[in-house]
Parts: structure tokens; C-alpha cells; sequence
């Protein structure tokens, strides 16, 4: 049964991991002189604005691999819906993608912590909307995994009753 509460936590837990590739996750900005970090799902840019010529030069880091791992996530909470009448594979899924989100989380934080020391290292940067999508992501396929293991249970008590 699709309709299940625990298929709207998962929905909504894709669609924050889908969600999260669009938005960018941390930025930081220094004044003086005039440089910017910007980190999302793809790529990590520094910009440097040369005086001189009056151009911006861009240096980008791939960081595909936060895009990677938010695609699986996406899709392993899609499958993981429709696997409704085996509640023991749901749960396993659920954990899966939990570890994976918990590996994205790390990787971003690796990749905040590099972008750190680029500029100003006494001052810190600001975690954009999309740092806080996998955070959200994780705490809706959390209730869905401890909604599954309700269901699990109660089906458990009446297979006993009978």
C-alpha cells in the first residue's frame, strides 16, 4: 500500500535529496580583497576578482561526488517505496540510505572545511539552504524506517493472535 505514512516520509526525503543538488551549500565571501567560495552538489568555485584587468578568475574543484551520492539517495528512497509488501527489505533499504546520507553529510563537511582555509580562515562561512536538505532528508527516512518496524510489529502481534 503506497498510501502508508511512511511513503510520504520517503517522498519527501528524495525530494530534499533531489532538491539538494539545485541549491547551493555553503558560501563564504571576503571583502578585501574581493573573493568568493561557493560550494554545491558539482563543483566547489573560488572567484578572484583581479583589479588590473577587471575580470573575475574562476577556479573550480569537481565535487561530483556529493551529486553522486544524492542521486543514489533519491533513487534508493524512490525504490524503496514500492517495496511496500516486503517490510524486512524496506527497513534494510531505509538503513542504506541512512548510512549513505550520513556519508554525505561527511563529504560535505570535508569539502566545507577545505573551502575554509581558501579565505580569511579567521572568519567562517555561511551553510546555505541546501547544506540543510540531507539533515532533513535523514530525519524523514528515520520516521519512515520507525514507521516501517511499527507495521512490521503489528503485523508480527497478529500473525501471533490468529
Amino acid at each position: 500500500m503506497i498510501q502508508r505514512i511512511q511513503s510520504i516520509f520517503l517522498l519527501i526525503s528524495a525530494t530534499a535529496m533531489g532538491l539538494m543538488l539545485f541549491f547551493p551549500l555553503w558560501q563564504k565571501v571576503s571583502i578585501e580583497p574581493p573573493e568568493e567560495a561557493t560550494l554545491d552538489a558539482f563543483h566547489l568555485a573560488f572567484e578572484v576578482l583581479d583589479f588590473t584587468t577587471g575580470s573575475k578568475q574562476i577556479i573550480l574543484k569537481n565535487t561530483f561526488y556529493i551529486a553522486l551520492l544524492g542521486s543514489l539517495s533519491t533513487a534508493l528512497s524512490l525504490y524503496s517505496i514500492f517495496q511496500y509488501k516486503n517490510r524486512l527489505r524496506q527497513i534494510q533499504l531505509g538503513a542504506l540510505n541512512s548510512l549513505l546520507i550520513g556519508i554525505i553529510l561527511v563529504v560535505l563537511m570535508y569539502f566545507v572545511f577545505k573551502a575554509e582555509t581558501l579565505l580569511e580562515p579567521a572568519h567562517q562561512g555561511n551553510y546555505l539552504f541546501g547544506f540543510y536538505l540531507p539533515l532533513a532528508s535523514l530525519l524523514c527516512n528515520f520516521t519512515a524506517n520507525r514507521f516501517i518496524r511499527k507495521d512490521e510489529k503489528l503485523i508480527k502481534n497478529m500473525n501471533r493472535i490468529r
